[in-house]
């Protein structure tokens, strides 16, 4: 199997006026895996896509996609991807086989029987108006739209933004079978953390335009742990757990803490034990677990419940 970096990143830098969208983002992303970016509205998900669609210039740095700037190769580059956005933004005064027939002009590597395939398989209606179709059945066109012409690299950016579970489901099992059965490679980004974990094979997670964190899916769940502190005696109400060393606090008040580390475990204990904790309970992370240790964005007061329950969605 050819593992040769499909996307290449170096040292990639964004600006919008005062704000930095991107700060010194690295990321190479191998041909035939499903890479799930994850992180917070803001985090620069969609600023970093739009780079690997050569939508926008890099600032500072290099973007690579095919071994080729996609800024100045756009016919070459992007006639090998497939998109879809949350958006959804398609002609609405269209019928769904008249947008298909659009499309395809556009794309020589078009497949019509996979088209047909894709369409009966999403219970679409060809004659049908878009306008008339729901929200669902739009992000099944798009989809549909972006497999057709049988793409090397996929880009979805939310793709299920907004979408009942069922269709969620539906479009998910599709791209899973798209890629398993043509080893594609597919970028994704999501605040749906179930979704991410569900089909991804390397996640990279993004906080404040930085890559926090970048690997394979069993790689980081394996490194990390979710643990119950208790201190004796309990921390007053009012006072913040202390810092400790690659670990971040999820929640608790008095006694009990809950934290999330992904380091040393011996200099934690070290730390833990001088502050007047020790450890009483430890259970495997989930993937907002990590999120919130690799980005610190947890909150630290008191107020907060020790078991609260976790959603999976970041928002």
């Amino acid at each position: 199997m050819d593992t040769t970096p499909i996307i290449e990143i170096a040292g990639l830098r964004r600006r919008f006026g005062k704000k930095a969208a991107l700060e010194e983002v690295n990321l190479s992303i191998p041909r035939g895996q499903v890479f799930g970016l994850v992180g917070g509205n803001g985090a620069g998900k969609t600023t970093l896509l739009k780079h690997i669609l050569g939508l926008l210039r890099a600032e500072s740095g290099t973007v690579r996609v095919f071994g080729l700037d996609p800024v100045r190769h756009p016919v070459e580059v992007l006639g090998r991807i497939g998109f879809l956005s949350e958006d959804r933004d398609v002609p609405l005064w269209m019928r769904v086989d008249e947008l298909m027939r659009y499309q395809r002009a556009f794309f020589p590597k078009w497949d019509d029987v996979y088209a047909a395939a894709l369409m009966g398989q999403f219970q679409l209606d060809p004659r049908a108006k878009l306008k008339v179709l729901s929200r669902g059945e739009l992000a099944k066109m798009g989809l549909l739209l972006a497999l057709a012409h049988r793409p090397e690299l996929l880009v979805l950016d939310e793709p299920s933004s907004g979408l009942d579970p069922v269709v969620r489901r539906e479009m998910l099992e599709a791209l899973i079978r798209a890629v398993a059965d043509e080893g594609r490679t597919v970028v994704f980004s999501s605040h749906l953390l179930d979704e991410v974990e569900r089909v991804s094979d390397h996640i990279g997670m993004m906080a404040g335009g930085r890559l926090v964190l970048s690997g394979s899916l069993p790689e980081i769940m394996e490194s990390h742990s979710r643990l119950v502190v208790r201190f004796d005696p309990p921390l007053d109400q009012d006072v913040s757990p202390p810092r400790m060393p690659d670990a971040a606090w999820i929640g608790g008040s008095g006694r009990e803490w809950s934290l999330v580390s992904h380091g040393d475990r011996p200099a934690l204990c070290a730390a833990l034990a001088q502050a007047g904790g020790a450890i009483v309970d430890e259970r495997p992370a989930s993937l907002e677990d990590v999120f919130i240790c690799r980005s610190a964005v947890a909150p630290v007061a008191g107020a907060v419940a020790a078991e609260k329950p976790l959603t999976g969605v970041l928002s």
